[in-house]
C-alpha cells in the first residue's frame, strides 16, 4: 500500500507533528492494560515523544515497574500506533521550554510545582496509515473502493525505530 520510493521513518517523522494529543496506553502492577489522553510536547519526530504529566498520576507509577507502553495517534486522514519504552525525565529545562498556561489548569502552581515531571516515550516500533487529501479524500477513495470493488489506496507501513 506504499510507494516503494517513500522511507517510512520520514513519513512517520512528517505524521506526528500534526498529531496535538496522544492515548497513551500503560500495564498496571495488575497487568491490566490503562490508557489515558496526554498532550504532546514535541512537534519534531527524533524517536523519541515527551509529555508533562504529574509525578502521582497513574501512567508514572505504571512505568516505574512496567516501562513499555503503547501510544495511538489519529486524526482525520491519518493514524499512528506506537510501542516504546517509557520513563521519567526530571529535565527543568525542557520542562520550561514546554511550559505553557494551558497546563496551569493541571498544575497551578506552574512549573514549580514538585508534582510536575516529564515523561519520554523511546519508540521501538510503530506502524502508520495514511491518506493523502484529507477527509473528503479518504471519503471519495473510500467510495470509489466500494463502486469499483478494488483495494482502497491507503498508505500503511509497520516499522522499526
Amino acid at each position: 500500500m506504499s510507494d516503494d520510493n517513500e522511507d517510512p521513518r520520514k513519513t512517520l517523522a512528517e505524521l506526528l507533528p500534526d498529531f496535538r494529543f496522544a492515548m497513551v496506553t500503560s500495564l498496571d502492577p495488575d497487568g491490566k492494560l490503562t490508557s489515558r489522553p496526554l498532550t504532546v510536547q514535541e512537534a519534531e519526530f527524533d524517536g523519541d515523544l515527551w509529555f508533562v504529566i504529574s509525578r502521582d498520576s497513574s501512567i508514572a507509577t505504571h512505568v516505574a515497574s512496567r516501562p513499555g507502553v503503547g501510544v495511538s495517534l489519529s486524526s482525520s486522514d491519518a493514524w499512528v500506533s506506537l510501542a516504546g519504552t517509557a520513563q521519567i525525565v526530571d529535565d527543568r529545562a525542557r520542562l520550561d521550554e514546554y511550559w505553557s498556561s494551558t497546563l496551569e489548569a493541571w498544575f497551578p502552581d506552574g512549573p514549580d510545582d514538585p508534582r510536575v515531571t516529564l515523561l519520554r516515550i523511546d519508540a521501538i516500533s510503530g506502524e502508520y496509515w495514511s491518506s493523502a487529501g484529507g477527509r473528503i479524500a479518504t471519503a471519495i477513495g473510500l467510495i470509489k473502493s466500494k463502486i469499483t470493488g478494488e483495494t482502497y489506496d491507503g498508505k500503511n507501513e509497520k516499522l522499526d525505530l
